[in-house]
């Protein structure tokens, strides 16, 4: 029998639960690419601006990278006052003898006299630039994952790059000129990653892989246009200068308009910003995400009090978990074989006795139908099948190279194996950037990439010293690389139409129920 104070108790009790209490129960908690598929659209009006404004960093890249390729350019050279003896060369000649052609201003090669004894100098900038690439993109790839985000890692490389870019024009001598090369290499490594992930996480996954794919039409565009530009400014100084300027110009009027990406607000509990960011996204896209809808990571419960903690990780996370240690590891390997192919085969057609810029033009142009057709196969074969595809595609056409002799009609033969080879390449080349987004976690997917760029650069130093093996030397070296690659990718997992997980808790949590279902 009930107590008078029981009856009071349960005369208090509301009959109907209260609107917050309900609210609270209804509160529908989505991880970012549920929400952009059912409610803010994978590539609408806002994905379509942001995606392009991001890449045009690529186009910076590329600028900055290929100067090398006319301000260290060998000039043309004549004799002065009297006939070249036949088969002649400027290193057994007077100095007065002879002169540049177009003056010593055009090159650093002719300024500073890096020639016969002293031609080692060129190839140790170059090496140097990427080495400061492949520094900065370790660093610049944990910043941008944690304290400064990917738009702030992208402004501040961008900042640098502007500063040294310009401040080699006015390089003094050649140890100057080193040094500024080296810090714009430092700052260069983070542009293309930082700008990938930026321009790739606020898209949903089924548009991921062609959104990825289309970013290296602007590094391709980009080195297209330098041609142009270095026809127009034959003195290096003034080249510095010029292709510079771009990334000036794209702090001050590009970058206002770019967001931070949703993907690492929401890591570093910054629950209120992403959400705000996502429904921009949404209403600009012309779609609505209803009320009591919210975002969550991949390892977050319903615990109102822990929304707003921030999930950090690093490298070392990566090296401690066996699952994303050995895709790293393999990512390393990969990455390192095919930038040896893709540099190498790069500075092979470019030793053709062709005009500069016009070649390299064409050599840009050459790249964007692999990109196109990856992009086409890529969602519809998956990322590893094409992973290993391209690479042995490359690989068929560097035996071929390698087999056929250097004369006669087998020159063309081996020139065009040597296009094909790039062709195959090229599309490895900007595939891994994708694959290995989707391999690793937003907490340290940067970082990640961040590794995969370094072991590119030290493949982008090692392939002139392939190239000068001989002529079809390069081409046995170039097989074998792309061979072993594309056999390491079989060890890879498959991320077509897979989740990029948030955190390195939800991606093994997903990977063990995985196994559990695969075993039942």
């Amino acid at each position: 029998m009930e107590s008078p104070e029981d009856n009071n108790n349960n005369v208090r009790q509301p009959l109907l639960d209260s609107p917050a209490k309900k609210a609270a129960d209804e509160v529908e908690r989505l991880c970012i690419d549920d929400m952009l598929q059912r409610y803010c659209g994978e590539f609408g009006r806002w994905q379509m601006k942001h995606f392009v404004l991001t890449c045009l960093a690529w186009a910076l890249e590329a600028f900055h990278t290929m100067v090398m390729i006319f301000a260290d350019q060998e000039p043309n050279w004549r004799c002065v006052g009297s006939d070249c003896p036949v088969g002649s060369s400027y290193c057994d000649m007077d100095p007065g003898s002879w002169e540049w052609t177009e003056g010593k201003g055009s090159s650093t090669v002719s300024e500073w006299g890096l020639v016969c004894g002293e031609k080692y100098k060129i190839g140790l900038v170059q090496a140097l630039f990427f080495a400061g690439c492949m520094i900065g993109a370790g660093v610049f790839g944990h910043l941008s994952d944690s304290k400064l985000g990917r738009k702030g890692s992208l402004t501040v490389v961008c900042i640098i790059n502007a500063i040294f870019g310009i401040a080699t024009a006015f390089s003094p001598n050649y140890w100057v000129y080193v040094a500024l090369r080296f810090l714009t290499g430092f700052s260069t490594g983070g542009v293309g990653l930082t700008a990938f992930v930026l321009a790739t996480e606020p898209v949903g996954p089924s548009k991921r892989g062609v959104a990825g794919m289309s970013t290296f039409y602007f590094f391709s565009t980009g080195i297209a246009l330098l041609s142009g530009i270095a026809y127009v400014f034959r003195s290096w100084r003034e080249l510095f200068i010029v292709s510079s300027l771009p990334s000036l110009f794209f702090l001050l009027i590009v970058i206002p308009f770019i967001s931070e990406s949703p993907r690492w607000y929401l890591v570093r509990g910054r629950v209120d910003e992403a959400m705000e960011l996502m429904h921009t996204i949404a209403k600009t896209n012309g779609r609505h995400i209803p009320a009591g809808v919210t975002l969550s990571l991949d390892d977050e419960e319903d615990k109102e009090g822990e929304r707003n903690n921030v999930v950090e990780g690093s490298l070392k996370d990566v090296l401690n978990s066996p699952l994303t240690r050995i895709r790293l590891i393999l990512a390393i390997a990969i990455s390192f074989t095919v930038s040896i192919v893709y540099y190498g085969l790069s500075l092979n057609v470019g030793n053709l006795k062709t005009n500069l810029y016009l070649n390299v033009f064409l050599n840009a142009v050459t790249e964007m139908p692999a990109f196109a057709i990856t992009a086409v196969l890529l969602d519809r074969y998956g990322r590893k099948p094409l992973t290993i595809g391209t690479q042995w595609f490359s690989c068929v056409f560097c035996i071929t190279g390698f087999v056929v002799g250097g004369v006669g009609p087998w020159k063309t033969v081996r020139m065009v194996s040597g296009v094909l080879g790039i062709f195959g390449m090229a599309g490895t080349y900007n595939l891994l950037f994708i694959y290995i987004a989707e391999l690793f976690p937003t907490v340290v997917r940067n970082a990640a990439l961040g590794c995969a760029t370094q072991a590119a650069q030290m493949g982008a130093i090692l392939a002139p010293f392939v190239v000068v093996l001989g002529e079809g030397l390069p081409f046995g070296v170039f097989a074998v690389c792309g061979l072993v690659g594309g056999g390491l990718a079989f060890y890879l997992p498959e991320t077509l139409n897979k989740p990029m997980y948030d955190t390195m808790f939800g991606m093994h949590e997903a990977e063990s129920n995985r196994g559990r279902d695969q075993v039942c």
